[in-house]
């Protein structure tokens, strides 16, 4: 077996073999006539139609544009049936459309669709024979970027500058008519959820008629960077202790300060507009020394953050006997206490009503001026409540009524209103609290 598989015969029988299956896979065709066998005969012709034939277009690309013509056509061969399944198969022939020419004029021409490469043994037809095609002069022009996003992404009460698009010109290139349609070059940033912090995005530059619809030019960049700035608007406000609680028999509060004084709130501008000052509660019920402590600032309503969480506040103490707090204690009593006190006055006790009574000020820079919004000109009623015998004592001269400016900056501000009366005389005002403006003095040139 081995010595008739090495000799020549047995090697031209198998190449004789290959060669007619070859034949047979290029020739044989179903058929249901008497070619019971299945073979093309040699020299038997036939027809193909190729579809989608692509189109290639010559012309002066640096200098022209050309539109209007199909990006594919049909082709039908005819000819001996082996040189069509070869040339269906490899399909090396081009279709083309020659706009060579340097001479050629512009506008609307009808031109034919040829064939190339084709095997001259057959022929071939291309559908359609003919297109129209528009030939204009390719022009550049620079335009500028309008970077865009969508606003109703930007979180409540933050805000949006414009914002920037770098390069902030791009060139675009096309037919003559077609960048004479150019009405807007947008970029638009994409923006995921709800926005509040800057961001920064790579943008498609698009090109786009007055009806918005897209034109088909090139753009050179065709992205582009855009940067969002977003921030929040702030206020910068008074803090203010306010007293709770009642302070042990022993035990007299001369003063309370805050520290740091100012917290800065952030949130819309309509919320930051109505608020003057920031209130830090204090409780003295157990308070029995100078001392200080750290307290929790509350946020406003409609405020998203404050600058602070905690402030603190240095309380300043002096012994006293009961009897000697009770009087300090009238001179000091806020309205509200005031008020529990006259809801049930003495039977013997009598009012006594000061009109337009001077507030001043304490506390005020050498180089500002203090004016008041409300009282208006900074005048107000009080009334006394007492003994018949008290109250005729008291004159005009023994009530100071004041408010405190110490640390308070340019602006609007809303202050306690701090009276002081003749021991064992109760007072009463029509309002606690006046609204001041702070402003510097002009320089004498």
């Amino acid at each position: 077996m081995d010595k008739f598989m090495n000799s020549s015969w047995f090697t031209k029988i198998v190449a004789l073999a290959l060669t007619v299956l070859l034949f047979t896979s290029v020739n044989f065709t179903p058929g249901t006539g008497k070619k019971s066998l299945g073979f093309n005969t040699p020299g038997e012709t036939g027809t193909e139609t190729i579809k989608n034939v692509p189109v290639e277009v010559y012309y002066d690309r640096d200098n022209l544009v050309v539109t209007g013509a199909p990006k594919s056509v049909g082709v039908t061969l005819k000819g001996v049936k082996s040189l069509l399944i070869s040339a269906k198969n490899q399909r090396e022939f081009k279709v083309y459309i020659d706009l060579s020419d340097p001479e050629i004029a512009m506008g609307e021409k009808k031109v034919p669709l040829k064939i190339r490469d084709i095997n001259e043994k057959l022929t071939a037809s291309v559908n359609p024979e003919y297109t129209t095609v528009k030939i204009q002069e390719k022009v550049t022009k620079e335009f500028s970027v309008d970077p865009e996003y969508n606003r109703s992404l930007i979180e409540d009460g933050y805000t949006a500058d414009k914002p920037a698009v770098s390069p902030q010109t791009v060139k675009i290139t096309g037919a003559k008519d077609i960048i004479d349609q150019i009405a807007y070059v947008k970029a638009t940033m994409a923006l995921s959820g709800r926005v509040n912090e800057t961001v920064h995005r790579q943008a498609m530059v698009r090109a786009l008629d007055r009806d918005l619809n897209k034109l088909n030019v090139s753009i050179e960049p065709s992205v582009v960077d855009v940067s969002l700035n977003v921030n929040i608007p702030s206020k910068t406000v008074k803090l203010v202790p306010v007293q709770t609680g009642t302070p042990k028999d022993t035990v007299s509060i001369k003063s309370m300060a805050v520290f740091p004084k100012n917290v800065t709130l952030y949130g819309k501008q309509s919320v930051l507009d109505s608020i003057h000052g920031v209130s830090v509660p204090v409780d003295v019920s157990n308070i029995d020394n100078s001392k200080e402590v750290e307290l929790p600032i509350t946020v406003p309503d409609g405020v998203k953050k404050m600058s602070l969480g905690t402030a603190t506040v240095k309380i300043q103490t002096e012994k006293v006997q009961p009897a000697d707090k009770k009087t300090a204690e009238t001179e000091k009593k806020p309205p509200e206490k005031q008020d529990e006190q006259t809801k049930s006055p003495d039977t013997s006790a009598q009012t006594k009503v000061f009109k337009n009574l001077d507030i001043a000020s304490s506390g005020l820079a050498d180089d500002e001026d203090l004016t008041f919004k409300s009282p208006k000109g900074g005048k107000i009623d009080l009334t006394l409540s007492g003994t018949a015998d008290d109250l005729q004592k008291v004159e005009p001269d023994d009530i100071q009524i004041t408010v405190d400016a110490t640390g308070l900056e340019e602006g609007e501000h809303d202050t306690v209103i701090q009276v002081k009366v003749p021991a064992n005389i109760k007072w009463e005002l029509p309002v606690k609290t006046a609204t001041v403006s702070i402003t510097k003095k002009d320089k004498e040139t």
